[in-house]
């Protein structure tokens, strides 16, 4: 039966390159758009994920990361205080303006902390001394900068609010959902840079847990004694991000009308191109009956050729998709593709061919035996 069914589907040649085509085109979109989806929500999350903070406290209705509101720094001496905690400093994040040696100025987002190595922020350093950042008007730099600013070197100066500062270390990795880069510099250095703004302020708490102590437990102390700001969780506070982005931009929407178009093209493709080929062999359907095949038989060889366009789709479509990767890091965009994603995918690209079968099937299923015996 497979012999027949792969007969029948590469008898024209053509039409088996426009069935496999619509496979690939689908799982292509799918994967594309689905991975810079992540490699977004990554961006959105990075800086949470990736700092060693257990409790993150913030201002009331904080709604993600970038979008932070101020409170007094003081606030960190209750936290300090409560049961459970083993450390808990005050991180600054605000938008600033950058000027750059072209004399255009561009926005930037500082990451402001007394002691960075602690928090694991940043957490890919390519270049220079963390610790240094306490002893002068200095910061680190993020490399996809470069996109925004173009290229810079360490020992190079570059004006923060109207205030020169050496670059005196790079990091990677470090991303924001808005693609604006990230510069990272002492706490005081940042409160002192917008004084009218961030004197007296922070942006958030950091805590970490002691060894034992239960978080939730942690969490609700620390909210008792800062009733009038938000207390997080880590994961909490990673998914109130993400939350935000797909939600307030329409990004999961935009997402799903694209996979379901995608989808719907793949569908009629290989639905025509099937159904096609199923007229074309009428009669070979009639003989598999005419010597006492039933309608399960001709579903499974219908089935099987959906399956087989759906295999050499899928792998025509993951390759076409990795091969964009590094076309997308150019642009500076990140397209990822998860292992389980992968798999969900490939069940999804056969169900797709096997809904896309039964359309096929309905004509067939009905035939007369006798039909191979007529001229």
């Amino acid at each position: 039966m497979v012999d027949l069914a792969l007969k029948m589907l590469l008898h024209d040649k053509l039409k088996f390159f426009i069935t496999v085509a619509g496979v690939a085109f689908a799982v292509t979109l799918v994967l594309v758009q689905v991975g810079l989806f992540l490699g977004l929500l990554d961006n959105a999350t990075v800086t949470i994920e990736n700092t060693h903070a257990d409790i993150w406290v913030t201002s009331k209705e904080t709604p993600n990361i970038d979008f932070a509101h101020t409170f007094s720094d003081t606030f960190v001496q209750r936290v300090r205080s409560a049961p459970g905690v083993a450390r808990a400093d005050n991180l600054i994040v605000n938008f600033l303006t950058i000027s750059l040696p072209s004399g255009a100025q561009e926005g930037v987002i500082i990451y402001a902390l007394d002691n960075f190595r602690d928090w694991n922020l940043p957490w890919n350093v390519k270049d220079g001394e963390l610790n240094d950042l306490k002893r002068g008007r200095y910061l680190f730099l993020d490399d996809s900068a470069v996109r925004r600013y173009g290229a810079f070197r360490v020992n190079e100066y570059r004006e923060i609010q109207q205030t020169r500062l050496k670059i005196i270390g790079r990091t990677a990795d470090a991303k924001s959902f808005t693609t604006t880069p990230i510069a990272f510099m002492d706490f005081e250095r940042a409160q002192a840079l917008s004084a009218e703004n961030l004197h007296g302020q922070t942006s958030y708490i950091l805590v970490r847990i002691a060894p034992g102590a239960n978080a939730k437990t942690v969490k609700a102390e620390i909210q008792k004694r800062l009733p009038y700001n938000d207390v997080f969780l880590r994961d909490e506070w990673a998914r109130r991000s993400r939350n935000y982005w797909i939600v307030s931009t329409g990004l999961g929407l935009n997402l799903f009308v694209t996979v379901f178009l995608g989808c719907m093209v793949g569908v009629v493709v290989v639905a025509q191109t099937l159904y096609s080929s199923t007229m074309e062999h009428i009669k070979e359907f009639g003989t598999v009956k005419a010597i006492g095949g039933g309608n399960g038989d001709i579903y499974k060889l219908l089935a099987e050729q959906a399956t087989i366009s759906a295999g050499v789709g899928y792998v025509l479509g993951v390759g076409q998709a990795f091969a964009m990767q590094p076309l997308v890091e150019k642009i500076g965009l990140k397209l990822m593709v998860p292992d389980g994603f992968l798999v969900a995918v490939f069940f999804g690209a056969l169900v797709m061919c096997l809904g896309a079968a039964l359309i096929s099937f309905r004509k067939v299923a009905g035939i007369d035996p006798a039909l191979v015996f007529r001229a």
